[in-house]
């Protein structure tokens, strides 16, 4: 079998700064997190959080939730850039209560994984508009905190 291989591209931290539960909707149980704080810090990329990120959370019968989330970020140099991400998360039912009471669980306790991509107009950051980024999550009360890596 092929092997996959990867690059560490950084730290993702997200804080969330609000929520509003929609509720039941026929596509399960959806909580919209504003997502204003944080920061994206590796080797090639260093970049803040801008405030009006929104994760659209769906909670699924089976348990999982899945994030769907828009950020824009500031790099260091002023340049912009977008990152779009899905994933998902899920563990046993205790274990996700856990987390959701806001206690912190050690991440080998559930699974928090999120294909990203990114855009920007930035030249100097073009190569990012051409890879497939995968972060390996993990909660913190009010964040969400990713490894990312790009996927060679």
């Amino acid at each position: 079998m092929p092997e996959l291989k990867s690059t560490y591209l950084g730290e993702l931290r997200i804080e969330v700064t609000g929520s509003h539960m929609l509720g039941g909707s026929p596509l399960g149980q959806r909580r919209l997190d504003r997502l204003d704080k944080g920061h994206f810090k590796g080797p090639k990329v260093e970049a803040e959080v801008v405030a009006g990120g929104m994760d659209l959370l769906l909670g699924g019968a089976d348990g999982a939730l899945r994030p769907d989330v828009r950020l824009v970020l500031k790099l260091d140099d002023g340049e912009t850039l977008l990152i779009v991400y899905r994933g998902v998360r899920h563990g046993p039912p205790e274990v996700m209560q856990r987390i959701a009471s806001g206690e912190q669980v050690p991440p080998h306790e559930y699974y928090l994984r999120t294909g990203l991509v990114f855009e920007t107009a930035s030249r100097k950051y073009d190569w990012i508009n051409r890879i497939v980024g995968v972060g390996v999550g993990r909660r913190a009360p009010g964040a969400v905190i990713y490894d990312v890596f790009e996927i060679l």
